[in-house]
């Protein structure tokens, strides 16, 4: 289904509801820059790390493609998405059914839940959505709940520190999703609902905030223009 949530007036902050979440797969294609790319280096980033069983968590799953694709490849795997949308996870669910995927999914605040050691954590641009403070906890939590030598995939919107340049970051991405069939109605639309909802961080910020937390190396394997994917290793 095409995402025309923007095509009409707002009347609320973003928010992962049930109309979003009935587009969301294709929102997200046209909407982050090489999106199925960054999503093919963190199956093959996850892989890696999970061999031929583990535990991986996904923060934030959504539709649980990420999580799909995996369980066809990897059957020994212990796969767990999280989310605290009913309606995405409806929909993941039925994906799920659908391609026969053994996945669970858990309604779960990923702030309070309890995890178990695991060998991966995935978290596909839902860091940008948790206020900073509480945010640096998370990952603070993330790094703890890893196996050594575990890792941490995150993507990510990012900002640059210098102005003129996040300005242009900003245009040049703006251009891309017109490319996609946006108007510039939806544009100005959805960045007023992300307005305050969304927070981004610099690149040099989330890796300092992935040291500060426990982990021994972090870097962007990944970015175009102001989005980013970044690996963090136990």
């Amino acid at each position: 289904m095409n995402d025309k949530v923007f095509s009409k007036p707002i009347k609320k902050q973003f928010e992962f509801d049930e109309e979003v979440a009935a587009v969301f797969d294709d929102m997200l294609s046209r909407s982050v820059p090489f999106y199925d790319q960054s999503q093919e280096m963190t199956r093959f980033f996850a892989q890696k790390a999970l061999n031929d069983g583990g535990l991986m968590y996904d923060l934030g799953c959504s539709t649980a493609s990420l999580l799909i694709s995996i369980a066809k490849q990897n059957k020994e795997a212990k796969l767990i998405g999280l989310d605290n949308s009913d309606a995405m996870l409806e929909q993941a669910s039925k994906k799920a059914h659908a391609m026969g995927a053994d996945i669970d999914l858990l309604n779960a605040d990923i702030l309070e839940y309890d995890y178990k050691e695991a060998d991966v954590f995935v978290s596909n641009y839902t860091l940008q959505f948790i206020r900073p403070l509480v945010r640096e906890e998370l990952v603070k939590k993330i790094a703890d709940a890893l196996k050594k030598d575990g890792v941490f995939i995150f993507s990510e919107k990012v900002i640059s520190h210098h102005p003129k340049l996040n300005k242009d970051l900003i245009e040049h991405y703006y251009d891309f999703k017109k490319k996609q069939g946006y108007s510039e109605y939806e544009i100005a639309q959805k960045r007023e609902a992300l307005e305050n909802v969304l927070v981004p961080y610099s690149e040099d910020e989330n890796i300092k905030m992935a040291k500060n937390a426990g982990f021994s190396h972090c870097e962007v394997v990944f970015r175009w223009a102001n989005f980013a994917t970044f690996i963090a290793i136990k």
